[in-house]
């Protein structure tokens, strides 16, 4: 089998990776904005019990696990989080 041929800066046959990013909003359809950190993008959430104010992990525009979500009682869930991992 040969390696499969990439061209431009991503490939999405190669770019085997997930990117944590914050839940802003939810949407219908199993959809919700995220803050990616330098901008907000609209992903899946179909796969994973995300809410507003989770850290989820997304590869190829899908959220594949909660990874962090905000204790009870704080604004924004950046100070402190509940690390857990759900899929």
């Amino acid at each position: 089998m040969t390696a499969p041929e990439c061209h431009g800066d991503v490939c999405i046959t190669c770019s085997d990776q997930a990117v944590a990013v914050r839940v802003v909003e939810l949407l219908p359809d199993d959809l919700a904005v995220v803050d990616t950190g330098s901008g907000m993008e609209e992903v899946s959430v179909a796969l994973v019990s995300a809410e507003v104010g989770d850290e989820i992990l997304v590869h190829a525009k899908e959220a594949i696990a909660v990874v962090g979500r905000p204790e009870k009682g704080t604004e924004t869930g950046t100070d402190k989080t509940t690390e857990r991992v759900s899929g």
